[in-house]
This record gives C-alpha cells, structure tokens and sequence, in this order.
C-alpha cells in the first residue's frame, strides 16, 4: 500500500490510497481524499478486501499515517504488517513503479479539477491498466491475463482509453 499526492487546479492537494496485489500487479483498491486520516486508511483497507479472504502481509511505509486505528483494522483481519526501512521507497518498488507509472502516462498530461474527477480518471486509467497495458514483470503479459488473437480474424482497430491518452489494438471479425 501507499499514498501519492496529486494537486489540483484550485491548488488542492488530493491524496491518493493505493492498494496493490504483488503477483500480478493489480490495483485492488484506490480511493481519493482531501484529509486522510488513520480511521480513513483503515476503512479503505477493509474496503479493499470485503469479501475475498485478506493477504497474509501488506508491505508499508513508516508513514504516520498507519496510526493505532489503521493497524488495528489491519491486525482484525489477521494482516502481518511488513514495515519498509525509514526513507527507503526502493524497498516497496511495486507501488513506486505503479504511482510513477500512473504520473508520467496519465496525471502528467491532465489537469485535475476535483476530487470525483481524479476518481474517475484514475479508473480510466486502471481499466486500461489491467486489460491492455504490458508488463515486462509479466513477460509482456497485462495484470488480466487475455486472449492473443490470430491474424487472419479480422481487420485491426484502434480503440481509445483513458479519453484518448492510450490506445490498444484489437482484430474484430
């Protein structure tokens, strides 16, 4: 897990809560606020596992953020915290390369006005994400794995994502 902040055009800064599955680099929860809290930090854990059975640990920062009352929600449903070295990011390179990722080929080139629209780019973003963007860590794979198409299917067709940002390619019949 971790935090990234976001400005925006009103010279707000948003934060931004990521939760990431290690094994094939999807984002299980995001969410966005003005004012995070520890009770906040908490609850968006337990949102990010409502039904599914939770992680055996969950790499962090040393953020004071993870107040009492977020390791208090993650120790309810049986989490080992695993904390990263002070001032050492390198030790967490999922989420570093995720948030840089998610800076250069999205938040760089937008303006973000508010809140539910950082949300929604960010889901944009996360669509494209699991479905299309490779990954050299997945041997070009994306975090969904999907179907690899023959050349003789159909005509190829570009499809817009994340407004226009991105693209992929798909043979339709």
């Amino acid at each position: 897990v971790d935090f990234f902040v976001v400005p925006t055009v009103k010279n707000q800064v948003l934060f931004v809560f990521l939760v990431l599955a290690h094994e094939r680099r999807r984002v299980l929860h995001f969410n966005v606020t003005a004012n995070p809290t520890a009770e906040w930090t908490g609850q968006q854990i337990v949102e990010a596992f409502p039904w599914e059975e939770a992680p055996r640990f969950l790499l962090r920062d040393r953020g004071k953020i993870y107040g009492a009352s977020f390791r208090r929600r993650v120790g309810s449903l049986g989490v080992e915290e695993v904390l990263i070295a002070p001032r050492s990011p390198w030790q967490n390179p999922c989420v570093e390369r995720l948030i840089g990722s998610i800076r250069r080929e999205c938040l760089d080139h937008v303006i973000v006005v508010n809140e539910r629209h950082l949300k929604r780019i960010l889901a944009d973003y996360f669509s494209y994400y699991h479905g299309w963007r490779t990954h050299q860590a997945l041997e070009m794979d994306c975090p969904e794995r999907r179907e690899v198409h023959s050349a003789d299917r159909g005509v190829v067709l570009e499809v817009a994502e994340v407004g226009g940002l991105h693209h992929h390619y798909e043979r339709v019949v």
